[in-house]
């Protein structure tokens, strides 16, 4: 194999990563031959200088190949996953997922923790008392063809590179890279022995791709990516201008979801959650419409109970949400002048609530499951002097620099503005 720091250099300097080098890399970075700093140092050169198809195939086959591939193909049915690129306040996967499987169609789903400023679906779920997503392989298959999903995080035989490599991209600066993203995306999903897969690709302020072309261009990339697999991919831009529902935070996001899945819930968050699970349905083969039959006669809820109870949680949340996890304290964070809401720093927002504990700033860092923020004002929305934003669930932690942050990520002026629609795009795979 070439010298690491070469390969470092050559990419560095806008050079072309050769496929079998890019092989090599990744199967001794996955034994621990390569160590964190020089890989830490060529995923800069890659944020910095990108990857052009031809090395972005063999970097997600390596990626995939790191670990098993899972076959499924012995449970009956179209086995159909769904992955969000991250949001603030995205916790569409929570009732999503239940209420798919709930309609008839197999999801297995392996997930992530938080990235950056955004939440992780592993977080969330963990939030739930007991509840593990740490399952083996063969658990997982069996939770699958069983119940109809599973809710876990990577395996040590899951695309174990991408798990490495992940965690490094969360702490060193390089999570918003086209190829990066979804390299690290696909490889995990096509590792699961899916189907077919949905995308939702958020696009704004609270999202890796604030621009509506680059959103475009990564959702072409993976959906390029599944085509040359033979798999189904439908990728939604969706707009992430301002944190999706009322929830940030992992228990507080939790409880949201279970609100979604009684069939109440944040419109944005119920609107979101049936356009997907439509796409993952005509996936599936299954009539679109069986998504809000699955909410209104409460199947889609009773899922999740039985998911949470089979990975050791308490389903009883489904019915006494005040189960979950909570914070000590609350508190208003009020506007300073009167107006309509113009503008949300969503990204800002994010911060905000990392900083109080309900993220990461250092890989190895605690997650406090209970802290977060309660919004109680959209863009749009006229709002007075001393009404609140939004309510602050904290443990002191963090508090005052949170503050500073939210405040400051709230453009208030005289003008309502326009708001922009939910789903933004739709692009999918000729297969």
């Amino acid at each position: 194999m070439t010298r690491v720091v070469d390969m470092i250099e050559r990419k560095r300097d806008g050079g072309l990563l050769d496929a079998d080098d890019i092989r090599n890399l990744i199967a001794a970075y996955t034994r621990d031959e390569v160590p964190d700093y020089q890989m830490s140092a060529l995923l800069m050169a890659i944020y910095l200088k990108g990857m052009t198809p031809a090395e972005l195939a063999p970097w997600t086959d390596a990626m995939l190949r790191s670990g098993d591939v899972l076959d499924l193909s012995h449970i009956p049915g179209i086995k159909v996953d769904k992955h969000s690129t991250g949001g603030v306040g995205d916790k569409i996967s929570l009732p999503l997922a239940p209420l798919v499987a709930a309609c008839g169609v197999k999801v297995p789903m392996v997930s992530g923790r938080g990235l950056g400023h955004t939440g992780g679906t592993l977080d969330k779920l963990e939030s739930i008392p007991g509840f593990s997503t740490q399952q083996t392989t063969e658990r997982f298959i069996e939770l699958v063809k069983d119940i109809g999903l599973g809710l876990i995080g990577q395996t040590a035989q899951i695309a174990p590179a991408d798990k490495r490599i992940y965690a490094l991209r969360d702490v060193t600066g390089t999570v918003s890279s086209i190829p990066l993203i979804s390299s690290s995306i696909m490889s995990k999903k096509l590792a699961e022995g899916i189907d077919a897969l949905v995308l939702d690709v958020k696009v704004g302020s609270g999202a890796f791709m604030t621009t509506i072309e680059d959103a475009r261009i990564l959702a072409k990339t993976m959906v390029g990516i599944g085509e040359k697999m033979g798999k189904k991919v439908v990728a939604l831009l969706t707009n992430m201008d301002e944190p999706l529902g009322q929830a940030i935070g992992n228990a507080l996001e939790v409880r949201e979801s279970i609100e979604v899945l009684q069939n109440k819930g944040p419109a944005d968050i119920r609107a979101l959650t049936l356009e997907l699970a439509h796409e993952m349905l005509r996936l599936g083969g299954k009539d679109p419409a069986l998504a809000e039959k699955a909410l209104a006669d409460g199947s889609g809820l009773k899922k999740f109970a039985e998911i949470i109870e089979a990975q050791g949680g308490d389903p009883k949340v489904c019915e006494d949400l005040d189960r979950l996890p909570k914070a000590q304290f609350t508190e208003p964070l009020c506007a300073e002048k009167s107006g309509y809401i113009q503008a949300v720093d969503t990204k800002e927002v994010g911060i905000g609530a990392l900083v109080l504990g309900a993220g990461r700033e250092k890989k190895e860092d605690a997650i406090d499951p209970g802290v977060g923020l309660m919004l109680k004002k959209r863009v749009g929305d006229k709002i007075e002097a001393g009404e609140p934003l939004m309510i602050i669930h904290h443990n002191k932690t963090g508090l005052d620099a949170a503050k500073k942050r939210l405040l400051a990520a709230y453009k208030i002026g005289a003008e309502k503005p326009v708001q922009k629609p939910l789903i933004l795009d739709r692009i999918a795979s000729e297969n």
